[in-house]
This record gives structure tokens, sequence and C-alpha cells, in this order.
């Protein structure tokens, strides 16, 4: 076991062993300058980032150094872990290449990939419960029948220190930074990482971002009730119950903690993919989430931001990355009425082809009783350059004698002459 400080779980000493025992057994990421996101949010952004870990993200360190300080009964035994994904994979990753048999335990919603690639690395898996909370009452059942060995997601000191270091790789690359703004799930990432910096460079603010449909530590800090529960694309941070080792050192060391909508975290992931060419899943990309939602309180400081994963589903990516076109108007539906005559169709994509709209989809329609026996409709989605080009286009049309109404990101058409 290590050794704690009089107040914390984990110490300085503690993180910088766990740095001795990672040294080769983990990639040492790159902290960079990200000057598309500085342009972007007003704050000069440094990234570390963690998705270049083999398994796509930061828990491979706090399970490494945990699996490695297991004692020959513990390594015979096998490990447990409950994960929504991450810990799941850096779990079995590690515990393949140590020779320790794994079992995973992952709630039922967790993305296939997750699924996939913990599986692919050996791991006995089960999918149990909606929630972490629910999958834990698996895994206590499965170390009751076979005396597993658990490694908690972030409710341990070795898994904190482990997390911890990489304060240690961003001070060495960046050590002039204003605020370091880190995902809180559990909490295991941001308590070590709060310790280290606190201990090297305690004017450095620490700031913690939880997803507002999971926002626990915010209701554990500040004695508030917000709702906890639901669907979230930050799955990896949808934690209900805080670290019980965690929480006194968030509580000590983290100078603020943020509330983020989904909407922040949806335009952060795809920031992340247009601006900075680089996979976010919904918690790796939080941190940025906060400096896209509050913009004014980052404005012209060092900004050090943890992407702290990369496993997203591809399908979810594009979706996420169509919203984002619909949000800035650079995809626009609407709905079309003209006369039903030869050649309409050809002629409206003439025109739009003129005005330099991209045609993506086209439904021609007849039935509609709100159109006139003689009249046609179009439903019509193009891709524009920007809101005032998609303006343009429809004010173009119009002036043709077309009658255009909006539709909306929900298909709902919006009412209009």
């Amino acid at each position: 076991m290590m050794s704690a400080s009089p107040a914390f779980a984990v110490s300085l000493d503690d993180i910088r062993a766990a740095a001795g025992l990672l040294r080769g057994q983990v990639i040492r990421t790159p902290f960079l300058p990200a000057p598309r996101l500085s342009a972007l949010t007003g704050a000069e952004c440094f990234v570390k980032f963690e998705n270049m870990q083999v398994t796509g993200a930061f828990k491979e360190r706090g399970a490494f150094v945990k699996l490695s300080r297991l004692d020959p009964a513990a390594r015979k035994a096998g490990v447990i872990a409950m994960s929504a994904g991450n810990h799941a994979q850096a779990v079995a990753y590690h515990a393949q290449r140590l020779g320790i048999p794994a079992t995973i335990v992952m709630p039922v919603g967790t993305p296939f990939v997750k699924v996939e690639n913990t599986a692919r690395f050996g791991a006995r898996v089960i999918l149990d419960g909606t929630t972490l909370a629910e999958s834990q009452n698996r895994v206590q059942q499965i170390i009751a029948e076979e005396g597993l060995v658990l490694v908690h997601p972030y409710d341990d000191p070795d898994v904190m220190a482990g997390q911890g270091t990489i304060a240690l790789e961003m001070l060495e690359d960046q050590p002039d930074l204003d605020a370091v703004v880190i995902p809180m799930g559990g909490g295991g990432l941001i308590a070590g990482n709060a310790v280290a910096f606190h201990a090297l460079r305690p004017d450095i603010a620490v700031i913690g971002v939880e997803v507002e449909s999971y926002a626990s530590f915010h209701n554990a800090l500040k004695g508030e009730s917000h709702p906890i529960g639901g669907p979230t694309l930050a799955e990896g941070i949808a934690v209900k119950n805080v670290g019980a080792l965690t929480l006194p050192i968030i509580r000590a060391l983290v100078a603020e903690t943020m509330i983020v909508p989904e909407s922040a975290v949806e335009r952060a992931v795809d920031a992340f993919a247009t601006h900075q060419r680089s996979m976010a899943e919904g918690a790796g990309a939080s941190g940025l989430a906060a400096l896209l939602h509050q913009p004014e309180r980052f404005r012209g400081q060092r900004v050090g931001l943890v992407l702290c994963g990369g496993n997203i589903d591809a399908r979810i990516l594009a979706s996420i990355m169509v919203r984002e076109l619909e949000r800035r108007e650079r995809i626009i539906s609407f709905r079309l009425t003209g006369e039903d005559r030869p050649g309409f169709l050809g002629r409206v994509a003439t025109r739009l082809g003129e005005l330099g709209a991209n045609i993506l989809e086209v439904t021609h329609r007849r039935t509609f009783l709100s159109v006139p026996a003689k009249g046609v409709s179009l439903d019509v989605t193009v891709e524009t350059r920007d809101a005032a080009h998609a303006e343009d286009i429809l004010r173009q049309l119009e002036a043709q004698g077309y009658i255009i109404r909006r539709i909306d990101a929900n298909g709902a058409v919006l009412p209009g002459g």
C-alpha cells in the first residue's frame, strides 16, 4: 500500500513514485498549444492529449500503478472493475500485459466501441445495470463469490496517484499556466492532479467540470440537490456517487467547480474534431466545454485542458458534427412550395446551384393537404457557407415567387409565409 499524508489519501511523494512506475509503461503524452481553440475561446489554450494512450484515455495510469503493486496471491486470483468504458479498457489491457485475469462489469448502455475494445484485451465482460452504482452491486456479488480484487475506477490511492502524474508532465512542459480545467466524475483524475498542482504550483487554479445531469460533486460541495441521472454524451463522468477519498481533496484544493450543459459538450467534441483534428469523447471534451460555455471566465488566461479520453462512437461523432453544422446554419432545411409544372424540380436545383448551395437531400411531395391541388412541395436540405449565406438563399428563392417555410433541427415546419 502507499503512504498517505495526514490530510489526504495521496501525497506528492506518492505521485512521484507512481511516475517512476509508469516510466516506459504508458505513453508520455504531449501537452501542446492549441491556437485554433484559443481563437475560439479567447483563452490561450494548451491541450494534454491523453487520448493518445493505447486504450485512448488517461485511465491507464492509475490502472497500471494499482495492478503493478498487487501481491502474487492477488495476481493469481484476478481483478475486477466496474466501468463505463475507459477504466475497463485500461484494466483489461494492463492486466493482459501483466498476466492477471480480469473481469469487467459495465453498464448496459456503455458505447459498443468500449465494450468491444475491453473484450479484445482478454477480459471477461459482464453488462449489468444502467449506472455505475448498479454495476457496483454486481461487482460486490462477484467478489464475494470468487474472491477477486477490486480495482476501483477512482476511490483508490494507487489509482489517484497514477492519474496525478499528468500534472507532473504538464508542469514540465508548460509551467506558466493560470488555470487547469479537469473533468470530474468520481474525482480520481482531478484529486490526484489537484494534489500535485497544489504542492508544486499552488497559484494555478484547478477547476473541475461536471455535466449538468450529473452534478454530483457540486451537490456534495454546495449542499445542493441538482437532479442526478439520465442519458448524457459525457458518460465517462456520469457518476452518481462521488469518492469518499476524493471528496476531501477536491473540497480543499479545487478552486471552483463548473456545470456545463449537453449542448456545450457537443460543441466541444465538434471543436476538437474540426479545429484540433483530434478525437474527443464527451467526458474528454468537457474541459473545453467549460471554456465555450463561460468564455468570460477564462478570457486572456493561459489554460491547460486535459483531453482525457477519445473513445467516441463514430456514428455519434458524425451526428454531433452534423448537429453543429445545423446550429451554425451551415446546414439548413426548408419546405418550398410552387406550381406543379414539368421541370419544377430541375429549376429549383439549378437555382440553388447558382446561389452556391450544395443540395444534401430532397423530398418531393404532392399529397399534402396544405399544398394546392396543382401545387407541389419540396423538403430540401442544403449546405451553406454560413448563416448569412443561408438567409440570402431563402430571400432569393422567395423573390422568385416560391413559398418558403423553414424546417427546424427537430423536423418541425416553422410558421411563416
